[in-house]
């Protein structure tokens, strides 16, 4: 009797370590890689972002993108008017964690197809109007995960 309650313990208690899911046998993480950017943009502001970004973050992502730097690029927006911390979403997607390492070649590349006077203006944009718009709420690097 003692030998089965102290079974019994062990089978409980072990029970959670039999449940572990294992990498590359019962789910995948993608090489791919999300850089994902919260924000939470303020009241009456939404249409003033979006078209302040489509003109710096989107234009230069669309370079990226056609010079094979980043795979896509997204926006999603929050449609409830209590999403929490943050209302925008600003992802970029890269083939691998490689693509984002520091690349003279690649950094070159971009600036000339984007332009030295655009990259200044941008940046001085960017300065002067989106810190009375939003506030930047998180950023994360995630990998997709697939369940086997």
């Amino acid at each position: 009797m003692k030998a089965l309650s102290l079974f019994s313990v062990f089978a409980v208690l072990s029970a959670p370590a039999f449940a572990d899911l294992q990498p590359f046998t019962d789910y995948e993480a993608s090489k791919a890689v999300y850089h994902l950017t919260t924000i939470q943009v303020d009241p009456n502001m939404h249409d003033a972002y979006l078209e302040g970004i489509e003109r710096t973050w989107v234009s230069s992502n669309e370079i990226a993108k056609k010079l094979g730097h980043i795979v896509d690029y997204s926006i999603y927006r929050s449609t409830l008017p209590e999403s929490g911390d943050f209302n925008l979403m600003l992802v970029i997607v890269y083939a691998s964690a490689a693509d984002m390492e520091p690349n003279k070649e690649k950094y070159e590349a971009f600036i000339e197809a984007w332009g030295k006077e655009n990259a200044d203006a941008v940046t001085d944009f960017s300065q002067k109007n989106y810190p009375a718009m939003r506030t930047i709420d998180g950023e994360y690097l995630l990998r997709k995960i697939t369940l086997k």
